[in-house]
């Protein structure tokens, strides 16, 4: 049967989980009467919380006889890794932009990864009902991109078409989208025939010597490990014997490195199901089973012909972060996995599918350093431990520094996207100016919307999510995505702020909040439990204050109005992971458990602490002088 391979990319929330919805749909994957969810291919838990798709997948409809394998990938920046190592499985791209918003910083970056690949594009213009689209605009805008990339003549050439993804169809040119919005009914047949006309079908070698990459993997708890990747030379079936060769660079490889396995399983995705087939040629896209220390990038040969492709690359994480043994007086309350030797199994696990990350030891027994891309790429790992058990602590995120040529240091910076409403663009240009932000596009859009573009260090951006929400009242929208590497900046401020730390252990009371929430805002409730060295609110003022949460009214036989008052308590600030990735200083620590999540100091002993604070200051002073 003949084939295509596709990947589509698109920067977060321009659609492209929607629009492989109704291609399943319309290539009648599903039945007439059943019942199917929104965003069937985010089939994760955390995936359909948050809105977002976080792990590629693959899935595959059929069109005129004709095989289409399609890969559904994240649009996050934290997740470039996911789409970065998937790019090898396939012949062309989907690249998907919002009729307003035009190409964004995740667009760039994915589109720049497949065009040095040399993939033949195809883009959709998505959302084009959106009544402030501008769809010729945003045409011109992704030519322009491609230009920038240096896209071949090939790619330039690129199809565009135009539609809505949720309401399924798409039309050839911006003058039938405008009748199409109308009401007139469309299909999604004009991006099936410029996918079959346009992307190339693979060109492989059918008869000879078996080769494969391994480009992802998945799990099962009957068979274990599937190997997933595009059959790139010869023919494979069950029980056939195959070699796995290491990681490394192209060509033979010496024979006494070859480790050799059998087929328990084939499998191929036809729809959202991973059916089993007893063989496969070149071209098609896989599942093996039976290979026990399989890892994404390794290849997968005849056994005669240990002849290894070109691993995977993928860009270099930017921040990192300390996972600790979770050693306070509530250590083990809710966690099933709580030991040094839990935890580094695990993580270690981790690195085996999540090619973007890094997991190193440190001089601590108890303490790994743990990289990724970004906030968001570290708190995934974090809230997916969470659920399965894992009890751990967590240090304030810092950027990986780079030694430049003449030996200078280097720092990562990113490129952010701001959208807001014009009356606050005063406000997001100031605040992010006192971070060494610098401004380098300014665009007023039709909908009263402003976009603004900075080139700010990676260290600029820790807590200022939230700061940026209110200040845009919650209206403004806020992308960032790696940049460069360029030179270090200095000194950033942190947080001007201080902390409410707690001076016992015991359980909070409602009277001793009553008498603290004009001072701070509370991350505890009445009922909770606290121990000594726990924060449990942010003060109005520099410095921390030791306070006493668990302090309960005396019991007197005298009555008076004052005593016998209403206790009225402001609701508490509820802390999510990303919120305390962001709030937190270099000597606090977020305490990660499946029942809760807590902020600390590092030391929990008041004495211990002032005593690392007078440390702390005299080395800097001597640094300074």
């Amino acid at each position: 049967m003949p084939i295509r391979n596709i990947a589509i990319i698109a920067h977060v929330d321009h659609g492209k989980t929607t629009l492989v919805d109704q291609m399943l749909r319309q290539a009648g994957v599903f039945r007439a009467n059943q019942n199917v969810e929104e965003r069937v291919m985010d089939s994760n838990p955390l995936e359909r919380e948050r809105g977002i798709t976080i792990l590629s997948k693959n899935t595959s409809v059929r069109w005129q006889d004709v095989k289409i394998n399609i890969v559904d990938t994240p649009g996050h920046a934290d997740f470039g890794g996911e789409v970065e190592r998937i790019l090898r499985m396939v012949d062309g791209v989907l690249i998907l932009v919002d009729a307003a918003e035009g190409p964004m910083p995740q667009t760039r970056f994915v589109t720049r990864k497949a065009l040095e690949l040399g993939l033949q594009p195809v883009v959709v213009i998505n959302k084009v009902d959106r009544p402030d689209a501008r769809a010729d605009q945003v045409h011109d805008e992704v030519l322009e991109l491609f230009m920038d990339l240096n896209a071949s003549d090939h790619q330039l050439d690129a199809p565009f078409l135009y539609g809505s993804g949720r309401d399924g169809w798409v039309v050839s040119g911006a003058e039938e989208a405008a009748h199409q919005v109308a009401g007139t009914p469309g299909t999604l047949e004009p991006l099936f025939r410029t996918i079959l006309e346009r992307v190339s079908p693979p060109t492989s070698d059918r008869d000879g010597p078996f080769q494969m990459l391994i480009s992802t993997l998945d799990h099962s708890s009957y068979v274990g490990r599937i190997a997933i990747g595009r059959i790139e030379r010869g023919q494979v079936a069950v029980n056939q014997t195959v070699a796995l060769l290491p990681v490394g660079e192209p060509g033979w490889v010496d024979a006494t490195d070859v480790e050799r396995a059998k087929v328990m399983r084939l499998y191929a995705f036809e729809g959202l199901e991973r059916t089993e087939i007893e063989a496969a040629a070149a071209g098609d896209i896989v599942g093996l089973a039976g290979l026990e220390a399989v890892e994404i990038g390794k290849t997968v040969t005849d056994p005669e012909h240990p002849d290894r492709l070109r691993g995977i690359k993928v860009e270099e994480p930017t921040l990192s972060v300390d996972f600790t043994v979770n050693d306070s007086p509530f250590s083990g309350r809710s966690g099933k996995y709580v030991t040094t030797r839990q935890l580094r199994e695990r993580l270690l696990r981790e690195l085996e599918k999540n090619v973007a990350l890094r997991v190193e030891d440190t001089g601590q027994p108890d303490t790994m350093t743990v990289s990724g891309r970004g906030e968001l790429h570290l708190t995934i790992l974090m809230e997916t431990m969470r659920r399965e058990g894992f009890e751990f602590a967590v240090s304030r995120p810092r950027v990986i520094v780079k030694q430049g040529p003449d030996g200078e240091a280097l720092e990562p910076f990113e490129e952010v996207v701001a959208e807001v409403p014009s009356d606050f663009v005063g406000t997001v240009i100031e605040k992010l100016g006192q971070r060494r932000a610098e401004m380098t596009d300014m665009t007023t859009m039709d909908s009263g919307v402003t976009r603004l573009r900075f080139r700010i260090p990676a260290r600029g951006l820790f807590g200022y999510r939230s700061e940026f929400l209110t200040d845009t009242r919650g209206e403004g929208t806020l992308h960032h995505n790696f940049l460069e590497y360029g030179p270090w900046v200095g000194h950033l401020s942190g947080r001007t702020r201080g902390v409410m730390v707690a001076d016992r252990q015991g359980t909070v009371v409602a009277f001793a909040l009553f008498n603290l929430q004009e001072r701070a805002t509370m991350f505890v409730s009445p009922g909770d439990e606290a121990y000594s060295g726990m924060i449990v609110g942010e003060s109005v003022r520099p410095g921390d204050m030791e306070v006493n949460v668990s302090k309960e009214k005396k019991l007197t036989n005298m009555r008076t109005t004052a005593s016998d008052e209403n206790i009225r308590l402001e609701p508490p600030r509820k802390l999510t992971l990303e919120l305390a990735l962001e709030f937190i200083e270099e000597d606090e620590l977020i305490e990660v458990t499946p029942a809760a999540i807590r902020l600390r100091k590092r030391h929990l002993d008041p004495h211990v602490r002032k005593k690392a604070m007078r440390q702390k200051a005299a080395a800097a002073a001597e640094a300074t002088s």
